[in-house]
């Protein structure tokens, strides 16, 4: 690869990417101060917070200049390792229910 393509377009992208978030995050402010039910506003707002976290990742972390496969691993791995995560949850509940004397 030569020099010149590896360049990269200056602050463009950059440019961009930030008036986009700071776009979105206005499009926050505008959902919270609607009179709408509540689970509307949860998922309105968690709409927005999936785009603007979809762009910080693939801005941020650079992924947009990955291959597929690997841009298709991560966010599986990533969901994968989430949903793990939410398995202690019952027992959680359990304790918060019945204290330490439930079996």
């Amino acid at each position: 690869m030569t020099n010149s393509q590896m360049k990269t377009g200056g602050i463009g992208k950059d440019l961009i990417v930030y008036l986009c978030l700071l776009g979105l995050a206005g499009v926050q402010f505008f959902i919270a101060y609607q009179n709408i039910d509540a689970w509307q506003m949860f998922a309105r707002m968690f709409a927005v917070a999936m785009v603007e976290a979809g762009l910080a990742v693939m801005f941020f972390m650079h992924l947009w200049t990955e291959k597929r496969g690997f841009v298709l691993f991560v966010l599986i791995f990533t969901g994968f390792v989430l949903l793990t995560m939410q398995y202690g949850w019952t027992d959680s509940f359990r304790l918060l229910r019945c204290g330490l004397n439930c079996s």
